[in-house]
């Protein structure tokens, strides 16, 4: 139980503050409904399940390697997202007089795969989630069989649940919203998500 209860504290640690990804999941929730956010959250939480593993296997070394490169991490994480940010406002240009598509068949799935590849090059997930999970680790000593199983599946189910807030609370103000202001979610959470690669640089 110590070690399910630290592996979430870590997962909860590494996903409530609001970053770059919680914005583009929080404007998936807004703009595609209930069930696409629900994916974009698995997709995520999936991601961090993967950084439990890595900070159990080998978090030190992780660790350690990241931390000699910080400023090169806060450098490529800022470059990543002003290329998804941009992406974001192209795309909405493109598309801004078009009326809306209905979800196509399979649009779960691309949005869950969509969402693990968002999360995995974001370098600066894998920095935060090695510094938090590390040191959760080294609580339980050197964690083994059980224990180990126990902190990444508690990180796991933790990220997810947070996850399933963001996008289910996100859903539910998105029904509630205007077709005007719906319009406007897109090129405003791309808007934030390029003001927040500025600050990763300037950080």
């Amino acid at each position: 139980m110590k070690a399910f209860g630290l592996g979430a504290l870590a997962g909860l640690a590494v996903a409530m503050p609001v970053g770059p990804v919680a914005v583009l999941l929080l404007q998936e929730a807004l703009v595609r409904g209930r069930r696409t956010a629900v994916a974009a959250a698995a997709g995520i939480a999936t991601v961090d399940l993967l950084y439990a593993v890595a900070a159990v296997l080998v978090g030190s070394q992780l660790a350690a390697a990241l931390g000699r490169h910080e400023r090169a991490v806060h450098v490529v994480a800022a470059v990543v997202l002003a290329v998804v940010g941009l992406w974001g406002l192209a795309a909405w240009w493109r598309t801004r007089t078009q009326p809306p598509v209905p979800a196509l068949l399979g649009a779960q799935r691309t949005t869950y795969l969509r969402f693990v590849a968002l999360t995995l090059v974001n370098p600066l997930t894998a920095l935060v989630f090695a510094t938090v999970a590390v040191g959760a680790v080294a609580r339980l000593g050197s964690p083994g069989g059980w224990a180990a199983v126990a902190f990444v599946v508690g990180a796991g189910l933790a990220s997810l649940a947070w996850q399933l807030v963001l996008a289910l609370g996100g859903s539910a103000a998105g029904s509630r919203m205007g077709e005007r202001a719906r319009a406007w979610v897109t090129p405003v959470g791309s808007l934030v998500v390029v003001a927040l690669a500025g600050l990763v640089l300037a950080g």
